[in-house]
Parts: structure tokens; sequence; C-alpha cells
């Protein structure tokens, strides 16, 4: 069985790669979910935040954005100490305003799902990359989301943060066109 080259040697990502990344996400918690674990991916590895994310749901109220964007200074503090997590106080505090911005953009489209979908027209962008090293790093879609959601007040969304995103919400298909994933999403 082929997979991409990324999940070929750890388990804990070859499980991710085989059940969920890819796969359109249309339920605004788990949009919620990958936006933070991506901010805290930041200038880190996948791999060292897929294997802190049972740590991160615990953390952070199981990724429940009403609950994050109401997290006061004492929240914080207590998440500069857990050891569980990525300990970065930009990141923690970019988790409270992307939480409240994330709800202003679902009083203004009625759900983040319709919003974020609408940077690739509400279809996935099937791609048809041969090797691993043909995905680029960032597109035209994702610095236009990043544009738009940094706007919106959105910290840690660069174009390569959205396009990672983008990858795992299912709104590009980047598996290689070998990979026995690629046909099904």
């Amino acid at each position: 069985m082929t997979r991409c080259y990324w999940a070929q040697h750890d388990e804990q990502e070859a499980h991710y790669h085989d059940t969920e990344w890819g796969t359109p996400v249309h339920d605004d918690k788990k949009h919620f979910e990958y936006l933070l674990l991506d901010g805290f991916q930041a200038g880190l590895s996948w791999r060292t935040i897929l294997h802190k994310r049972k740590n991160f749901a615990k953390a952070f109220n199981n990724f429940d954005y009403k609950k994050i964007a109401k997290y006061k200074e004492d929240k914080v503090q207590a998440l500069m100490q857990d050891t569980g997590i990525v300990r970065n106080q930009l990141k923690i505090r970019s988790s409270i305003t992307n939480a409240i911005s994330f709800m202003e953009i679902q009083k203004e489209f009625g759900s983040f799902d319709q919003y974020i979908w609408s940077f690739t027209k509400g279809k996935t962008i099937k791609n048809k990359w041969k090797k691993h090293s043909d995905i680029p790093a960032s597109t035209a879609e994702s610095d236009a989301m990043s544009k738009d959601l940094k706007k919106r007040g959105f910290k840690f969304v660069g174009s390569t943060i959205c396009y990672a995103y983008m990858q795992a919400a299912g709104m590009v298909n980047d598996h290689i066109t070998d990979c026995f994933r690629y046909k099904e999403v």
C-alpha cells in the first residue's frame, strides 16, 4: 500500500494520513481544531504537534472555541506551565484572538465552513502531484485566505499555514497520485 512520503515513518502520522488528512471538513469545531493546531505548528514539525494533539485537546477544552474565546490571563499562565503542549505565549494568546474572530465570521456568514470554503468555490481542488517535492508551500488561494483572515483579526495564519490547513481540511487533495488515499478523497 503506497502512501504519501511524509506519512511513511511514524505510526501516528500514518494513522492521521490514512483516516483524516485531506478528507473534506464541514464541521466548524473541526475547522477550529485544525486552525489552532496549524497555528501552533508554525516553525515546528507536524509530527511534534500531532504527538501532542491529545494534550492540546485537554488543555484547550477539546478545541471549544466558545470557551477559548473567554480565556482570561490566569488560563494563559496555566497554559504556559503545561508541558504537554507547545508553550509559546504568542501562539496561546492567538488562540483566544482567533476564537473570537472565528465566532465573528460565524455571525457574518452563518458558519465558518461557509466562509472558508468560499476560497475554493465550495469544492476540493484536486491536484495531480506525482511526487512530494511537487507540492507547493502556498498557492493563490492560501494567499487570499491568509490576507482575509489577517484582516479579520486572526494571528498565525500566514499563507503557508493556510495551505497546510487547506490540505488537512480537504480543501485541496494533495495526496500524491499513487497514494491509496488519492482516489478516496
